[in-house]
């Protein structure tokens, strides 16, 4: 008589594995390895889920999850060179918007990073074709900014006009124009934004200043240098508190309004946005907690994952509702930390680095299909 397979259960839920890998990518390498690793031994059910928090990936991962569609438009990037983004158009006509597609940091070289300059204009651009595309909710991802100038060139791009001490319009744009600013105008804004809904989705929940602000918590990626930090912080803030006064709410202090260089700030304030955690929202529009019912294992990863995975990004949303229903999850990543002991005590199972060896990076990025393969094989010649 022949003896049944037993049945198992894999969601592969990945974030990208940036600068090689997208999370739909790793999340079908992973699940393609599980397969040719344990079919010939189980009956197999494997879900692909890519996930994302707001950052590089967040459209796509919606896109795989809703069947929606790309549209494209031509935007300027953040040193204003024109370049092709495209945006997610969601069933219900919904826009899901990710800013680094036209204000990320991975549009420039990092030759070129220059917080006094760079501009969330392009970001204006994405949202102006949703609305023109008759758009009545809008879903914006903060992360992967190269920007430092809250929100400023996306409302220009709106339609927004800013004006000197002298009432001369400035036309500048970038974060080293802020302090210049005195007033701001709104007789020429985009009238179709109050008719619509907009949700930012972040992972950090930082405020627009100080010390744990935009400038100093994540300026340095973005060419922020050690003797630019106070003065490109008082550009914010002196920023900061004209949005407040024009619109008469609190900003600064807002969680989420230092993400994406400020770009929360603008959002709370021109788009009346309000800011949800990335992953939760993500999940819970995908309905993340169905899709795992019943399932034996989560195999997870991104490319580095450390502390700061536990500070709201995607892999900790995963963990959370893993918990829920006790099932264990497996992270794989580029890199690990020195100590894992808190990754574990916040719920992960196991954790595996892809490296096969002590690689140069450029190595491990062109290679990285192979080597995230090989390793969910590694694990899964584990399973009995």
């Amino acid at each position: 008589m022949e003896c049944l397979k037993k049945n198992l259960k894999f969601v592969v839920a990945s974030c990208s594995f940036k600068g090689s890998l997208s999370a739909a990518q790793a999340s079908s390498i992973m699940a393609r390895s599980i397969k040719n690793a344990l079919a010939s031994k189980f009956e197999l059910d494997v879900i692909e889920v890519p996930i994302a928090d707001g950052g590089e990936g967040t459209v796509d991962c919606f896109l795989q999850a809703l069947k929606g569609e790309r549209a494209y438009v031509r935007v300027l990037n953040p040193l204003q060179k024109e370049i092709e983004a495209y945006y997610g158009i969601l069933p219900d006509n919904v826009a899901i918007i990710e800013m680094a597609a036209a204000s990320g940091l991975y549009l420039i070289n990092s030759n070129e990073l220059n917080p006094l300059k760079t501009t969330t204009f392009g970001t204006g651009q994405l949202i102006k074709s949703a609305l023109d595309r008759g758009c009545k909710k809008i879903i914006i991802g903060l992360g992967g900014s190269a920007t430092n100038d809250s929100g400023h060139g996306m409302a220009k791009a709106l339609g927004a006009k800013f004006l000197d001490f002298d009432g001369k319009e400035v036309e500048e744009v970038g974060g080293g124009t802020l302090d210049r600013i005195a007033k701001i105008d709104l007789s020429s804004f985009d009238a179709r934004v109050k008719d619509c809904e907009f949700i930012a989705a972040s992972d950090v929940q930082n405020p627009l200043c100080g010390k744990r602000g935009a400038t100093y918590v994540f300026g340095p990626q973005k060419g922020v240098t050690e003797d630019m930090k106070e003065d490109l912080d008082s550009k914010l803030l002196h920023f900061g508190k004209l949005l407040e006064k024009t619109f008469d709410k609190t900003i600064i202090e807002k969680s989420g309004a230092g993400a994406a260089g400020g770009l929360g700030a603008g959002v709370l304030s021109f788009l009346d946005a309000k800011i949800y955690s990335g992953i939760e929202l993500l999940k819970e529009i995908i309905r993340f907690d169905e899709k795992i019912l019943d399932a034996d294992y989560i195999f997870t990863g991104e490319g580095q994952i450390d502390d700061s995975t536990l500070d709201g990004k995607a892999l900790l949303g995963v963990l959370e509702s893993a918990k829920k229903q006790n099932i264990p999850v497996i992270g794989f990543a580029g890199k690990l930390p020195l100590d894992e002991q808190g990754l574990y005590d916040a719920g992960f199972q196991s954790l595996f680095s892809i490296s096969n060896g002590p690689i140069p990076l450029e190595y491990a990025m062109q290679n990285a299909e192979k080597l995230l393969e090989n390793a969910v094989h590694r694990v899964c010649r584990l399973i009995k």
